[in-house]
């Protein structure tokens, strides 16, 4: 599986470095750092230096009136005796050469539980280390309830609130972590902390470019991708807006038109409001909009309406286990106002992560609960459950198309 993975990701390479090489696109590799602006004109003829040093230790130095910083995040580390040298970030998960025995995830975001879940998935006797009381906190209680469940259920081993790991000992390989709480794990093959990212811009030297950054060495920008500098620009992680790879793609897109295509898009621009994403959990999550929390908050507790169902996918109907035993799909719709518009959409399950970019666009669209309502349903999927949410087809429906 490693091999063919590690083959997939070279031919993709492969593929990305012919495509800029047919645009004339000029790949240079190595590392670059700002230099002091190097004219001092009006803003349409300001130009920024960078230095580049490539592998041979050799220097170059480039021009260009506009430049983009899009140099993503890295795995950070946290402080604790044995931690770096004994564990491995997700980027070391990939260059493992086998299964590991018992392996310790620590974390409780994205990366934390898809990996988490994989090991679990292929055999691994693996146990999630999470600071507070569950992983994905800062999703829906309905989302991250069900996914602590789930993982249970395929015996993940979760220790909560522990406040992270104090530090890690090694005896020829055999791996013993001590948690900040008093907790032990011994016996352990593989950990691999997943607690957090950081920009990846310090060598860069931005101050030398006077670009303005945030708490964490994140750049500030503004709607349009601009940074305090005319002519740099910045996007996706190193901005800690939406940290999400597709995210950093329209962003791209928007900026490639404002500056390079026709006059009628100089005002284009991405919304970072109502994006969806989906986690590669076992099952995996979809949510888009507001939390059912964030929703009271934001329009009042009398102002707002939640539809919920749980349910087994129909696809384990045929299966002779029992119910509590088959893995469980849940939704959320959370609605706002007398029109209920759907402000929060939330499922965990099979197929989560295809229904929803479908799901997405409604959204963005401005659907309510009537709308979901008036949808035929596609059956059997589990997706017809969320235009059937009970109660049916009382909400107020709206005339005409959207």
């Amino acid at each position: 599986m490693k091999q063919n993975r590690d083959a997939y990701v070279q031919r993709l390479n492969d593929i990305y470095g012919k495509n800029m090489q047919n645009s004339g696109v000029v790949n240079v590799k190595g590392t670059a750092k700002f230099s002091i602006m190097s004219d001092g004109g009006s803003t349409t003829t300001h130009h920024h230096e960078v230095t580049v040093t490539n592998a041979q230790n050799e220097e170059q130095i480039y021009t260009a009136r506009h430049i983009l910083i899009a140099t993503g995040g890295y795995p950070t580390f946290p402080e604790g005796d044995g931690i770096i040298e004994n564990s491995i970030s997700s980027d070391g998960f990939f260059d493992l050469e086998e299964l590991p025995h018992k392996a310790v995830v620590v974390g409780a975001g994205y990366i934390a539980v898809e990996l988490a879940g994989v090991l679990q998935a292929l055999g691994t006797d693996t146990s999630l280390v999470v600071r507070k009381n569950k992983a994905m906190r800062h999703l829906d209680d309905m989302l991250t309830d069900t996914l602590d469940e789930e993982m249970q259920r395929q015996g993940i081993h979760i220790y909560r609130n522990t406040n992270g790991v104090d530090r890690i000992t090694n005896q020829n390989g055999n791996k013993t972590v001590y948690l900040t709480n008093g907790e032990v794990i011994e016996g352990v093959d593989t950990v691999l902390m997943a607690t957090g990212r950081a920009p990846l811009v310090d060598p860069l030297d931005l101050p030398a470019a006077g670009v303005n950054q945030m708490a964490g060495g994140y750049i500030e920008t503004n709607d349009y991708s601009e940074t305090n500098v005319d002519g740099i620009y910045a996007l996706g992680d190193v901005c800690g807006k939406v940290e999400l790879t597709p995210m950093a793609i329209a962003a791209g897109r928007r900026l490639a038109d404002r500056l390079f295509g026709p006059v009628e898009y100089k005002d284009v621009k991405v919304s970072y409001e109502t994006v969806p994403t989906v986690v590669f959990s076992h099952p995996p999550m979809g949510t888009i909009g507001l939390t059912e929390v964030e929703a009271i908050k934001k329009y009042g507790e009398d102002n707002i309406k939640v539809y919920r169902s749980k349910f087994a996918n129909l696809y384990y109907g045929p299966w002779q286990i029992e119910a509590d035993d088959k893995p469980k799909t849940a939704m959320k719709l959370v609605c706002a106002g007398k029109e209920e518009l759907v402000v929060g959409l939330h499922v965990i399950g099979m197929g989560a992560d295809e229904m929803f970019q479908g799901f997405g666009i409604a959204m963005k669209m401005g659907a309510t609960k009537a709308d979901f309502d008036s949808t035929v349903t596609i059956h059997p999927t589990a997706a017809e459950e969320f235009v059937t949410m009970f109660p049916w087809g009382l909400s107020t429906q709206t005339t005409g198309a959207k």
